[in-house]
């Protein structure tokens, strides 16, 4: 049986993306994303709860983050998990759970005042292991949902 790991976000960035590039002029960029839950307790009483997201996005998809993203960027970001570990530098054992982003669209308002809609999205998420990123495809300009 296979698994399904597959990651549907809409938040806001938390801070500006930070854009790196590695050998081959493979870009990678990584910042921390938003996403708010509001609801009422059973006094009434509105609760918003804040969970934030370590989202990574490769090659064109990089690109697009930092031509076009900054602090507060509402997006809608579609992935999946993947957890790293490390050993820091007194031996101790370290894990980071992110979201590699393989679909990203922008949803902030446009200055004309229409959504922005704008997307882009890649093909091949299997690619995504190697520290090469996934290939990218066409705008998408719809939510899949």
């Amino acid at each position: 049986m296979r698994g399904v790991n597959r990651v549907m976000l809409i938040g806001n960035l938390g801070k500006d993306p930070d854009v790196q590039y590695l050998e081959g002029n493979i870009g990678v960029a990584k910042f921390s994303l938003a996403t708010t839950e509001t609801y009422k307790d059973r006094a009434g009483k509105l609760i918003s709860q804040t969970e934030w997201h370590t989202v990574v996005l490769w090659r064109g998809l990089a690109e697009l983050a930092q031509k076009y993203l900054h602090k507060g960027s509402l997006v809608y970001i579609e992935g999946r998990l993947r957890t790293r570990s490390w050993e820091d530098k007194e031996g101790n054992k370290k894990f980071a759970t992110e979201v590699v982003g393989d679909n990203l669209i922008m949803l902030d308002k446009r200055n004309d005042g229409t959504p922005g809609h704008q997307g882009m999205h890649g093909d091949g998420v299997e690619g995504l292991g190697n520290g090469e990123g996934p290939p990218i495809g066409e705008p998408s300009g719809d939510l899949p949902f």
